[in-house]
């Protein structure tokens, strides 16, 4: 645990080793944690040192100010711990909110970011994707069984059809905690608190960022967009590729909002990315 300004404790999961390649630091979703990469952390870790992130509110990191729940301090505090940890130039993996928040960093230390991995998100996130996340943030569902908690995640989390009962089971397992044999929410309720209001949605009032994108034109960066999302459209990756030059993208089939990225489709297109980013011949900048 690494304590942030206010005293909030901040938890990163390191595995691998420095090997000379470009660590990688994995960063979650809006209710997710690092359980969500149990299924690359480890493969990436055999060949490099991987981090990954617990936001404040979320998994094991600390409970804190809702108002202190935004893309901005998650950026800082992310910072706080790859100083504490001695990470110096990274590579971001970016689920969800993870992405907005690697955009951010982006805007404080462009020199240390070797490259940025959008898992399912980008500058402009599609309305029905964000009215449904709406739907259900904030709410603390008492399930009987983890038998409950995949039913609600198959209500909550369309385009995933392809599972099998195993898969849900494990996606369930990283999506919620155990208490005493049975699941209970992983975050903060307080999350509510700085997201849109679903009339703000529904009306367009959500900032798009493409600035933020095209900040990082220098770096090799990737989008992978499930084939079923709703917070991403095929539309927005194509302008994304427009506006950056070396962004590469692939569509995971049998995926909603967020691929597991062990898909093949994903580790493909993964490996590729990271060949380009251990190539780059930038400097490497320190904290």
């Amino acid at each position: 645990m690494i304590a942030a300004a206010d005293g909030t404790a901040l938890y990163a999961r390191e595995q691998g080793a420095d090997t000379g390649l470009v660590p990688v630091v994995c960063l979650p979703g809006l209710t997710r944690n690092a359980k969500d990469f149990e299924t690359i952390a480890p493969r990436l870790a055999q060949s490099r040192r991987v981090l990954s992130l617990d936001f404040r509110g979320r998994g094991r990191s600390g409970r804190a100010d809702p108002a202190t729940y935004r893309p901005d301090q998650e950026a800082a505090d992310t910072f706080l711990v790859l100083d504490h940890l001695g990470v110096g130039r990274f590579a971001v993996i970016g689920t969800s909110r993870g992405g907005i928040v690697a955009m951010v960093m982006a805007t404080r230390a462009l020199p240390r970011l070797a490259g940025v991995l959008f898992n399912d998100i980008g500058p402009r996130i599609d309305t029905p994707g964000l009215l449904r996340i709406r739907g259900y943030l904030g709410a603390d569902p008492q399930f009987g069984s983890w038998e409950e908690a995949v039913a609600a995640l198959k209500a909550t989390n369309p385009g995933f059809d392809s599972l099998s009962e195993a898969e849900w089971q494990a996606f369930a397992r990283r999506v919620f905690k155990d208490e005493g044999g049975v699941p209970r929410a992983d975050y903060d309720a307080g999350l509510t608190r700085n997201f849109p209001a679903p009339e703000d949605i529904a009306a367009g009032k959500v900032p798009e960022l493409w600035p933020l994108l095209e900040m990082l034109a220098p770096l090799p960066c990737l989008v992978l967009r499930g084939a079923h999302s709703d917070l991403l459209s095929a539309a927005t990756v194509a302008e994304m590729q427009a506006r950056h030059p070396r962004l590469a993208a692939a569509t995971v089939p049998g995926r909603g909002h967020v691929p597991f990225l062990d898909e093949p489709e994903s580790l493909a297109a993964i490996t590729g990315w990271l060949a380009a980013v251990d190539s780059a011949t930038a400097t490497p900048a320190h904290p």
